[in-house]
């Protein structure tokens, strides 16, 4: 025996065998933890490749949040965003949020599914209907307008225009009479009119008839000031363009038969190139009777227009007589599109 080696104590050796147990544990402990970490960020080991993003949502603790309902960390949902996306993001009414690329377009999808991942498809815009009316607006004439009380003498034509307002009722019974008649008539709406009856500017147009602008609220234009002036064309221009899709060919003063110097220049800004005038009354709106509106429209000659008035039942009485009329003496009623024409 040597005096320097201890006899081996079987107590020790329980005591390092359950060392190296415990180390051993803590060691698989690491590896698995590591492994973990790898399949996150993308690393050997991982289901998925470097760099890649699942179309799924990613989700993370969101330390300092509030628990989850076992008291675990609650999670948020982070969307996915697309490599190379330099745009800030920005809310979608989804709840999300988009990128906006270089050009400010969405660099990635905004469709929402289930507990909030996103797909891989973009949806394509899809133009609206506002979006058609707003581009139909926009104005073409940008000098003075010119006003016309006449078409030309040289050809057998009468132009019937009807201030737009008043009863619908009225309103489609002179519409019938037209068609019934083969005639074609040229309507000037009042703004606040189409507003109450959206659908009625279509009707007229659906019909082969003109429609025009006659200012938003039939107030006494030519009095105002050319800011006024300016919100009567412009405003009712766009109830125009949001009902039926066009801001109408003309523009007609209210309250008068001409127009002044300074709404002709608002009139034409608002992109109308003509003030439609008109060179005989009916006097219709004055309700002097069916006959006494026939007798006044029986002067109109070949390139006459005409003033008169949907809403008023002596108009819709007379209207039959005057068309046969203006036909006995070989006159067409038109539009003022086609008197004007050519």
């Amino acid at each position: 025996m040597h005096g320097n080696r201890h006899p081996w104590n079987p107590s020790r050796r329980a005591l390092l065998a359950a060392a190296l147990a415990l180390t051993g544990a803590a060691v698989a402990g690491c590896t698995k933890a590591v492994q973990g970490a790898q399949t996150l960020s993308g690393q050997p080991g991982s289901a998925t490749p470097a760099g890649a993003i699942s179309d799924s949502a990613i989700t993370d603790s969101a330390t300092g949040g509030s628990a989850g309902p076992d008291g675990a960390p609650a999670t948020r949902q982070l969307p996915r965003v697309t490599a190379g996306t330099t745009g800030r993001p920005t809310p979608t009414p989804g709840g999300g949020s988009t990128s906006a690329g270089p050009t400010g377009s969405d660099s990635r999808s905004g469709n929402v599914t289930g507990t909030g991942s996103r797909t891989a498809t973009r949806p394509t815009p899809v133009p609206t209907a506002s979006a058609a009316r707003t581009t139909a607006s926009t104005p073409a004439h940008r000098g003075p307008a010119t006003e016309v009380a006449h078409g030309p003498k040289n050809r057998p034509q009468v132009a019937l225009t009807f201030h737009g307002a008043g009863d619908v009722g009225l309103a489609r019974e002179i519409l019938q009479i037209a068609a019934a008649k083969r005639a074609r008539i040229t309507v000037m709406a009042v703004g606040t009119w189409l507003a109450d009856n959206p659908g009625m500017g279509n009707e007229i147009l659906a019909g082969g008839n003109d429609l025009g602008n006659h200012t938003l609220s039939h107030a006494d234009i030519n009095s105002m000031t050319m800011a006024d002036m300016r919100a009567e064309v412009v405003g009712c221009r766009n109830l125009l363009v949001r009902t039926t899709g066009s801001p109408g060919r003309y523009f007609r003063q209210s309250q008068s038969q001409t127009a002044n110097d300074q709404l002709k220049l608002v009139a034409g800004e608002a992109g109308y190139p003509i003030t439609l005038s008109y060179d005989l009354d009916s006097m219709d709106w004055t309700d002097p009777g069916a006959q006494a509106v026939r007798q006044n429209a029986a002067a109109a000659g070949p390139g006459s227009i005409v003033s008169m008035h949907l809403g008023h039942s002596d108009t819709v009485r007379a209207l039959p007589g005057i068309l046969d009329d203006l036909r006995s003496r070989g006159l067409t009623a038109v539009t003022v599109s086609t008197l004007l024409a050519g």
